[in-house]
C-alpha cells in the first residue's frame, strides 16, 4: 500500500520547492504562491518530498496519481515469485529405497521451483557418528543434482546437520 502523501492544505511547510504539472522546477516558492498556482489550473499540490528541505511538491491531479501508483504496485505484485522452503528430515540410518524415495520429493519441490532443506536429526549416540550423516547428504545431493543446486553445503546446527538446495535455473 502506497504511503498518503500530504496535498494542498496539510502541507505545513512556509516554503516548498515547487514542479508544476509539466515536469518543469519552479524554484523555491511560498506555499501560498504554490497553492495559488495549482488552484488556477484545478489540481492539487502534493508533497512528494516531505524529508527534504525545503520540502518537494508538484502540481498534479492526486486522483490520477494515486491511482497509477496503486496499478503500478498491484503490477509488481504480480511479478513476483514466491519462494517456498519445504524441509525433508532424515536420519543417518536411513535405508536405501527410504532415501530415493525422499530425493523423489525433492525433485517435486525442486521442478516446482521451491528451495529445499535437507536435515539429518542426530539422536543419542548417533551424535558420535556425525560422518554417516555426511554421506547420507551427499547420496541425497547426488539423487537431487539434476534439478537442484546445492545453495548451502552440509553444516552441523545442534543436533542435525542441514544442507540446502535451490531449483536450477532454465
Amino acid at each position: 500500500m502506497i504511503k498518503e502523501l500530504l496535498i494542498n492544505e496539510e502541507i505545513r511547510a512556509k516554503d516548498v520547492r515547487l514542479i508544476d504539472a509539466e515536469g518543469n522546477q519552479i524554484g523555491v516558492v511560498p506555499i501560498s504562491r504554490a497553492l495559488e498556482m495549482a488552484n488556477e489550473k484545478k489540481l492539487d499540490l502534493v508533497n512528494i518530498s516531505p524529508n527534504a528541505n525545503p520540502p518537494v511538491c508538484k502540481i498534479l491531479d492526486y486522483g490520477k496519481y494515486r491511482y497509477d501508483s496503486l496499478k503500478k504496485e498491484k503490477e509488481s505484485r504480480k511479478k513476483q515469485k514466491i519462494i517456498n522452503v519445504k524441509e525433508i528430515r532424515l536420519t543417518p540410518s536411513i535405508d536405501k529405497h527410504d532415501i530415493e524415495v525422499k530425493a523423489k520429493h525433492a525433485n517435486n519441490f525442486l521442478k516446482a521451483g521451491d528451495k529445499v532443506k535437507v536435515s539429518v536429526r542426530f539422536r543419542g549416540r548417533e551424535l558420535g557418528h556425525t560422518d554417516i550423516g555426511k554421506v547420507v547428504l551427499d547420496k541425497f545431493k547426488e539423487l537431487t543434482q539434476e534439478f537442484g543446486n546445492v545453495e548451502k553445503d552440509s553444516v552441523m546446527e545442534g543436533r542435525n546437520m542441514t544442507m540446502f538446495l535451490s531449483p536450477k535455473q532454465d
